[in-house]
């Protein structure tokens, strides 16, 4: 998968792609779950979950009966990268659980280690944008792409964000699919 991965990020022409990649390549994202216990929460989750949120998002731009003017690039990159904060944000630790024959042992799991407390999508959108410019539309729809799991306070802006940039409704759309029908 991290071949895909990489392939498909390298179709991206835009100045500071290459410096994104090598930081990405630097980090545990290949190998970090996709969270402790909901989706993908295993070894490689996380860049799983991101290519499946990728091939439902780039499905949802072709065939959404409202049609969406997006650049591939675009899709790329908001899909791929929604989820960059999640780089170097789990660690391995232990609890004692019993086994099979019911006795105990120490089991491992993963555990958050944010060093970087800047929020979800906001926190991808700072990480990208310190190596590559992002349009207002792919900093719009990483930033959203929690939706209304974001506290209720933020509804309104969510919706606001949604109206303007229709993308971001999508990738909240796909991320949420990838989620619960495809566990990745």
């Amino acid at each position: 998968m991290k071949e895909k991965y990489l392939e498909l990020l390298k179709t991206v022409k835009r100045e500071g792609i290459e410096e994104l990649i090598d930081f990405i390549e630097k980090t545990d994202f290949f190998r970090a779950p996709a969270s402790t216990r909901f989706h993908g929460d295993h070894e490689g989750g996380l860049v799983e979950h991101s290519l499946k949120v990728y091939e439902i998002l780039k499905h949802k731009v072709e065939t959404n009966i409202e049609k969406i003017e997006v650049k591939d690039e675009t899709i790329i990159i908001v899909a791929l990268l929604h989820d960059l904060c999640k780089a170097n944000f789990y660690k391995i630790d232990y609890r004692n659980a019993k086994n099979a024959l019911g006795v105990w042992e120490k089991v491992p799991y993963y555990t958050v280690d944010d060093t970087i407390p800047y929020g979800h999508g906001e926190k991808s959108v700072m990480m990208i944008t310190e190596y590559m410019k992002l349009t207002p539309e792919e900093k719009y729809s990483i930033r959203w792409h929690m939706g209304y799991t974001e506290p209720k306070e933020l509804y309104n802006t969510i919706g606001l964000a949604y109206k303007k940039y229709p993308l971001a409704l999508l990738t909240h759309e796909a991320d949420l699919e990838a989620t619960y029908f495809y566990n990745t």
